[in-house]
């Protein structure tokens, strides 16, 4: 299993795109995510994580289809632990 895969496998949709949605256009993001957990497009939860991290100041609107760290942006567990290298 692949590094990107084990993280989408094993980590909140939530903390995914608060890290990834900084580096990340949201379509590159969307199909990363599919890939390794397509119920969370088939269900919605991809969409109502983006919206829930936008209203929560977490992330802001940036340029070019990237978001921006929002004001209540900070780190999520995994990347304080660097349990992916």
């Amino acid at each position: 299993m692949n590094t990107i895969e084990q993280l989408v496998r094993n980590e909140s949709i939530d903390d995914i795109i608060t890290v990834f949605a900084l580096v990340k256009a949201t379509p590159q993001l969307d199909l990363m995510i599919a890939r390794y957990k397509p119920e969370a497009l088939r269900h919605g939860e991809l969409q109502q994580a983006y919206a829930r991290l936008f209203k929560k100041g977490v992330l802001a609107k940036g340029e070019k289809g990237l978001a921006t760290k929002g004001p209540n942006w900070k780190a999520p567990p995994f990347v304080m632990e660097k349990r992916y290298t």
